[in-house]
């Protein structure tokens, strides 16, 4: 099942089930028991927004093997994470803004879960029942404020750094999908989740040994090599087998 959150002309979120060129309204997907509309809503004639509207965003550092050789860094011997803000989250065709005080902007595309319903001190093995499902995610970087402040937190979470999308598929193994980054056409970032360190399942029990996770949060699971710059007028496509394209357009900061 794919699942889109959108806005109606009200302005007000819902959740819908993908089917063809429709929407059916669904009361929300964070239940076992989903209630599904039976009128039609044309895509065209709705806004679709970030998929969720997560409580947190917890996001992995350094968890594929090419990636951890391409800096010529030893493989992590237990997640590395760290957070963005919501207020980062934008959806599929919404704008990245280059912030004016940063100097290089990077892309990195990941694929991103989302928790279905409260999860505290979990394991691996039951960590399955505890993910709707996933999405693409571009965990936009500015790469020289990172170095600059020696941590993360300030180079992560400008509003917009956090592109999320198109929608959440439900029915999908995340083993063995092709994960690309697509700049203006030509591919940037191409891998297989095959190269993870840390699985899915690993990162939702160890995540929620540290915090308890609530319906609606992500977590990213890691970037493959190849991450680099994007400038504005670029066009940047975190594209994954079985889910979709998450497309956005790089604008420079407003004056």
């Amino acid at each position: 099942m794919k699942i889109v959150r959108f806005l109606t002309s009200d302005g007000q979120p819902n959740y819908g089930r993908i089917d063809g060129e429709n929407i059916y309204l669904i009361d929300t997907p964070f239940s076992d028991t989903i209630k599904m509309g039976d009128k039609p809503i044309a895509i065209d004639s709705v806004r679709i927004v970030a998929p969720s509207a997560p409580s947190k965003i917890i996001l992995v550092g350094l968890n594929y093997k090419e990636h951890a050789r391409e800096l010529g860094m030893e493989l992590p011997t237990e997640p590395i994470i760290f957070m963005k803000p919501p207020s980062a989250v934008i959806g599929h065709l919404a704008d990245i803004i280059y912030p004016s005080n940063v100097a290089q902007l990077d892309y990195e595309a990941e694929l991103a879960c989302v928790i279905k319903k409260r999860a505290h001190r979990i394991n691996a093995k039951e960590a399955g029942d505890y993910i709707l499902g996933y999405t693409c995610l571009n965990d936009v970087t500015a790469r020289d404020l990172q170095k600059k402040d020696g941590q993360w937190t300030r180079a992560k979470s400008f509003d917009t750094f956090c592109p999320v999308g198109p929608h959440i598929e439900t029915e999908i193994d995340p083993r063995g999908l092709k994960v690309e980054l697509v700049l203006n056409g030509n591919t940037r970032q191409r891998c297989e989740t095959s190269d993870m360190i840390f699985s899915p399942e690993d990162l939702v029990a160890f995540i929620s040994r540290v915090m308890t996770l609530f319906p609606g949060d992500i977590i990213s699971t890691g970037t493959p090599k190849g991450v680099g710059p994007m400038v504005p007028g670029d066009e940047v496509e975190v594209q994954i087998e079985g889910i979709g394209v998450l497309r956005n357009k790089v604008m420079p900061s407003p004056k």
